[in-house]
């Protein structure tokens, strides 16, 4: 058996990547990333002048989705397990947020600059927001976006017929 050499790189493929499935998968864990991010964004920078200690918090929490998003959209299966993990902190942060902002209705609560109804509403929202991004994040990861598979040109070029 003669020796192929190889004058130019492999050619990887990821077959579990080009079905509609795993495409629709990671457009929907993106949506939910952007769709968080934009609610997060909503009631920090509206309800900026009532939160005390969240702000850092918030905005880290707004850099970090879009990050993931980012990866996401790269095609990072890595990181769907952390952005579950995220999620489900979020969503426990705004299942416990959501009578502060509710409360504030109350005479003697000083307003945001959105109305504390609405963000505690916006609040609410994130909560089922963050149920479907643990449930998408998960599914997607079981997807395996990472299986390659490697295959040089010339190889295939020199196989017999039916080979």
């Amino acid at each position: 058996m003669s020796r192929v050499e190889h004058a130019g790189e492999p050619v990887i493929e990821h077959p579990n990547r080009e079905g509609s499935g795993p495409q629709a998968m990671r457009a929907i864990v993106i949506i939910l990333l952007l769709s968080s991010t934009l609610l997060i964004a909503i009631v920090t920078f509206g309800g900026w002048g009532v939160l005390m200690g969240m702000k850092a918090v918030c905005i880290a929490w707004i850099l970090l989705y879009l990050a993931c998003a980012w990866y996401v959209a790269k095609w990072n299966r890595g990181l769907l397990p952390v952005i579950a993990a995220l999620a489900t902190m979020m969503g426990v942060f705004a299942l416990v947020a959501v009578p502060a902002w509710t409360d504030r209705t109350a005479p003697g609560f000083t307003q945001p600059a959105i109305d504390s109804s609405v963000l505690g509403t916006l609040t609410a929202l994130l909560v089922p927001v963050q149920i479907l991004l643990i449930v998408a994040a998960m599914y997607a990861f079981n997807q395996k976006w990472n299986v390659e598979v490697e295959h040089w040109p010339e190889e295939e070029a020199r196989l017999p017929a039916g080979a």
